[in-house]
């Protein structure tokens, strides 16, 4: 009796899990497509298509992380405003591309070319790797260098093995270590 009443409340907890996980996702999913007002579509299908695949290339020079298809804020509307007027021009992509980013810099690019000004954003990552295994590899080689624990570290000269010994001597008899002396 008591089993099937856990069994059921397992049950209901793993459908309410499902359904907030589920409520969530949409929820982040819908995001995006709240970003367009119907009001910049296009009424060309062809067109409209064009100007979304642009604007998911393109970033927002506000948000940074989001493209201006997926942005809200007012700079990304202008820019989808922008890539729909020149596509209604009759400019091809490339060449809007090529008029948005001598307007606002490679930034604007979510993927930006390898020239001689992204290098280091393109590289920066790799010489980070690089750094850090050097790092962890003088790490290592420090710790394996080292004496290890056992070792007892340097040895000792003749004289302070006679007077180590005499010492232990000295401790063995009962003295308790006080035979101490200066030499």
């Amino acid at each position: 009796m008591i089993e099937s009443g856990l069994v059921r409340m397992c049950r209901r907890s793993r459908a309410a899990a499902l359904a907030v996980s589920l409520s969530v996702m949409f929820g982040f999913l819908s995001t995006a497509a709240h970003a367009l007002d119907p009001t910049e579509r296009l009424n060309d299908p062809r067109l409209e298509e064009r100007a979304r695949s642009l604007s998911a290339e393109l970033r927002c020079l506000v948000c940074q992380n989001q493209s201006i298809d997926d942005s809200d804020a007012p700079l990304a509307k202008d820019l989808r405003r922008l890539v729909r007027e020149r596509l209604q021009t009759g400019a091809t992509d490339t060449e809007v591309k090529d008029f948005v980013v001598a307007r606002y810099g490679d930034f604007v690019l979510l993927k930006p070319p390898l020239n001689m000004h992204t290098l280091l954003l393109w590289f920066t990552p790799l010489i980070v790797l690089v750094l850090i295994g050097a790092m962890i590899w003088r790490a290592m080689g420090m710790r394996n260098s080292a004496a290890p624990a056992g070792s007892g570290g340097p040895r000792l000269s003749a004289d302070e093995e006679k007077r180590l010994a005499e010492l232990l001597r000295g401790a063995d008899d009962g003295n308790g270590g006080s035979s101490f002396t200066q030499t």
